[in-house]
């Protein structure tokens, strides 16, 4: 996948301030801003879950391999 570069940042940017207008912009920057925080949180929160039941997987085993 390429990458978009300064220009394309430029051009998506001028192409969005025609589309919705310099008023709207920054609502949908603010809500792009919070859907993203969201995501990456529960993107965190996820993984978080999954090591946790990996280890008391691995905490079982090896209590069961003490025996």
């Amino acid at each position: 996948m390429a990458t978009i570069g300064i220009p394309g940042l430029i051009l998506i940017l001028i192409i969005a301030l025609v589309i919705f207008g310099p008023k709207k912009l920054p609502e949908i920057g603010k809500a792009a801003g919070q859907t993203l925080r969201e995501f990456k949180k529960s993107t965190k929160d996820l993984t978080e879950d999954v090591t946790d039941e990996i280890n008391d997987a691995k905490n079982i085993v090896k209590g069961q391999e003490n025996k």
